[in-house]
């Protein structure tokens, strides 16, 4: 009971750390140098610049019918974190704007580092499990009226609508650095997400692959899995080897295989995050409750 509460406390502090951040970017960035990257806070700019509502009143009033439709139609599943990352955020935009003015009025500056900031933001709050609504509550009603959208083809759909708007009520080029800040902002969640220690997994195909295998356990002290293959070409029966390594590693793995089996195949995947032995411990404690 105890650990279960200590959890939710962090989960709910990332989230708002993350929507205060989510905040902080609209406030010192993209807002005041007239960047709508898509969404609800996109649609917010625009109408901030033509009739000077403010932002967080107009994300608050856009969300929070959005959530009650979604709650309704979909059921609980959305979730009261995602509501209290809706608030949060809205209320940090209007308390904190008086206080703070823009750090820059160079647009690209404000689009890579609004973009910056707010996947920082965003990615915090998924990890505490929460959203901030907007796009992602859009797209998943989209998704469910007309099923023959996928979730990520209604946040593209909503996205571009905003940016074309953005480019009619601004101009075109205000509207192509908004495309930067969102994938920007989409990258930075990915890294927020994942893990900033990208590792590879790489898969070896040989005739040698015993004693690759070996040599890779011997000296680089690293597990491999054997997984039964067989080659369509040459119709014979082979071991396909999987490893993991990181990225300092690399050469060494090459070299390695180079020597033994200059005629190996080779197949090398990024790993965004890997747990276990070697690698990110797992948190069991995470895993049993």
């Amino acid at each position: 009971m105890k650990d279960n509460f200590k959890k939710i406390i962090a989960e709910y502090t990332l989230i708002t750390i993350g929507s205060i951040l989510t905040a902080l970017s609209l406030v010192l960035f993209t807002v005041p140098n007239k960047i709508a990257a898509g969404g609800v806070s996109g649609i917010a700019t625009i109408l901030f610049h033509l009739f000077e509502f403010k932002v967080g009143i107009v994300i608050l009033l856009i969300n929070i019918p959005l959530f009650v439709i979604a709650v309704y139609v979909l059921g609980g599943s959305i979730g009261f974190k995602t509501l209290w990352g809706i608030v949060v955020m809205s209320l940090a935009v209007d308390i904190l704007t008086p206080f703070l003015n823009p750090v820059t009025n160079e647009v690209i500056l404000a689009t890579i580092y609004g973009g910056v900031l707010g996947g920082i933001g965003i990615g915090i709050v998924f990890r505490g499990g929460g959203t901030t609504g907007g796009t992602d509550l859009i797209a998943t009603l989209i998704s469910y009226f007309f099923p023959q959208f996928s979730i990520g083809q209604g946040l593209f759909l909503i996205d571009g609508l905003v940016i074309a708007l953005a480019g009619i009520v601004f101009n075109v080029e205000l509207a192509l650095y908004a495309t930067i800040t969102i994938f920007i902002s989409s990258k930075i969640i990915d890294i927020i997400q994942e893990g900033f220690n990208i590792s590879k997994s790489v898969f070896i195909i040989s005739d040698k692959s015993t004693i690759i295998k070996d040599q890779i356990i011997q000296k680089m002290h690293r597990g491999v899995t054997a997984i039964k293959g067989y080659g369509g070409y040459s119709g014979k029966n082979k071991d396909i080897l999987l490893v993991t390594i990181n990225r300092a590693e690399i050469t060494k793995l090459k070299n390695l295989i180079r020597n033994i089996d200059q005629n190996a195949f080779v197949i090398m995947n990024e790993a965004h995050e890997v747990l276990g032995e070697g690698f990110k411990k797992i948190d069991h404690k995470a895993i049993n409750e």
